[in-house]
């Protein structure tokens, strides 16, 4: 082979993290430590390893690229990125603190990063025995988070908090999406779709690019279950300076009470919330359909890229329709419904019409013409038909991509265990790293260039976490080297600038 390979003789210091320090500025900067001692009640017992420093190691694991808590040791093996994390952790602290710090460990702490065992034990913390024991064979359970999971939450919250103060939004359209995310536990129950998983209720502010709530779910929970409950959880956590709130959601979302609470205001903060879901395509409303002239159809454009308008193949219809699922007063709220119809290109052939299979979405023959149906439940009468509907497509983009970063980027769907409330807290860590990556991102990447904002995680990691630097001491500074020349010495540079200059967050 042309060239052999040696192991350093010595401990030099050396780092393939060379940018993850970075986001250990960042989360100083928005006061994230603070946040998770005061709003995560974990008692470590006065020992080992303090609650805040376990999340934040797990965040930096999942910004890093690890997908397990057994990865925790390849992040130890990093000497020189370890040293920089004990020097992060003890600075600006009074020795009273630091020595309470270093009182926790009973011989010389010898580790910089937590062992896999411990970890395990800080997220046994977040699983609720009590909980379990009111499950029933066959019937949808969602366990109540204990106050430690509770916590989390409210530690995202205090994220949000930190990025809407510096990059201020007065509008949150609320994605909300159930993802399945597939495991192999034994103790996971059977999806819709036939195999064992998780299914994550998420709540995703468009404009911001988070996630602002999840309710983390067995596979067995419907996606259309307890949607109310999570919506006004997630308007809990939106920070100030939200003005308006707008909702869009798939047919999972077509819950009568949750439509009625956005359409009458009973939201004391946002009022009315508008909303664009999807409608069931019921017996009652294809005949609703059927009875439209057909010359009420109109062809469904969008504007392209430049703003042009174009043809998408699609026809729309107003229908005028009140289900019969609801008690229609002259006080309750109008809804609109919009008919979207696409025909399908391959049409049944003449008599092997029970021979065809069966198709997973509705349809519906019209005028010999058999069309692919869909529907739209609005409040919004204010908007064209094009616009809502344009309007009601943008959740399939970020909303859909943002939960399979989740799941796949940041490791959310691979699970450490079978216990619920340990995988519900190992979740809730992976939406921490997002946010945080997020944060980083919108809030100081894009001042260094503006094409950041839409780069994957991967990209991030090949360009900045991953910068090979040597990490030393002189004269009691400790100093992150780079590479004459490297470009990544230029982008830490000007990252750091940026992030000095950001307002450290208020307390409380």
């Amino acid at each position: 082979m042309p060239y052999r390979i040696e192991e350093e003789p010595s401990d030099s210091g050396m780092t393939a993290l060379g940018g993850l320090p970075a986001y250990l500025d960042l989360a100083s900067v928005l006061g994230l430590r603070e946040a998770i001692e005061r709003l995560i009640p974990v008692d470590r017992g006065g020992q080992g390893w303090c609650c805040w420093q376990l999340v934040l190691q797990l965040v930096l694991l999942k910004i890093a690229g690890g997908d397990c808590v057994a990865d925790l040791e390849r992040l130890n093996a990093d000497s020189g990125f370890g040293r920089v994390l004990q020097r992060v952790e003890l600075h600006g602290l009074k020795r009273r603190e630091r020595r309470e710090i270093e009182r926790r460990w009973r011989k010389e702490r010898k580790q910089n990063v937590a062992s896999p065992s411990a970890a395990f034990r800080f997220l046994e913390d977040f699983h609720d025995p009590e909980q379990e024991k009111q499950r029933r064979p066959g019937v949808a359970f969602i366990p109540a988070p204990n106050a430690a999971l509770q916590g989390m939450f409210r530690t995202n919250g205090h994220l949000l908090a930190g990025v809407q103060a510096r990059q201020p939004q007065a509008v949150a359209t609320l994605d909300m999406d159930a993802t399945l995310a597939e495991t192999h536990k034994a103790e996971a129950l059977y999806c819709y779709k036939k195999y064992k998983a998780y299914q994550p209720l998420n709540v995703y502010w468009f404009e911001q690019g988070l996630i602002v709530y999840s309710e983390f779910r067995d596979g067995n929970v419907p996606a259309g279950y307890g949607g109310l409950p999570v919506l006004k959880e997630a308007l809990k956590h939106l920070p100030p300076g939200v003005e308006t709130v707008r909702l869009r959601c798939d047919t999972a979302g077509y819950d009568h009470e949750l439509l009625r609470y956005c359409a009458r205001g009973e939201n004391e903060r946002f009022g009315v919330i508008e909303f664009s879901v999807g409608a069931d395509i019921t017996p009652e409303f294809k005949k609703e359909v059927q009875r439209q002239p057909e010359g009420r159809w109109q062809r469904l454009r969008h504007r392209n890229a430049e703003g042009e308008w174009v043809e998408t193949g699609k026809e729309y219809l107003e229908v005028p329709y009140v289900p019969n699922a609801i008690a229609h007063r002259l006080s309750d709220p109008e809804y609109r419904y919009l008919a979207l119809r696409e025909v399908l290109p391959q049409a049944t052939l003449p008599g092997m019409e029970s021979q065809q299979p069966v198709l997973p979405f509705p349809t519906l023959v019209m005028a010999g013409k058999t069309y692919k149906l869909h529907a739209i439940c609005s409040n919004n009468w204010q908007m064209s038909a094009e616009e809502l509907v344009a309007w009601n497509y943008e959740r399939c983009g970020k909303s859909e991509e943002a939960q399979g970063v989740l799941k796949e980027d940041f490791a959310g769907g691979k699970f450490p265990s079978g216990d619920f409330g340990e995988n519900a807290a190992w979740w809730w860590t992976s939406v921490l790293a997002m946010n945080l990556n997020e944060a980083m991102k919108r809030l100081v990447l894009r001042r260094v260039d503006g094409s950041w904002v839409t780069k994957r995680i991967k990209a991030v990691r090949f360009a900045l976490v991953h910068l090979p630097g040597r990490v030393f001491e002189r004269s009691k500074n400790l100093y992150l080297r780079f590479s004459k020349g490297h470009p990544g010495y230029a982008l830490m540079e000007e990252i750091r600038r940026i992030i000095a200059g950001l307002q450290p967050m208020p307390a409380g």
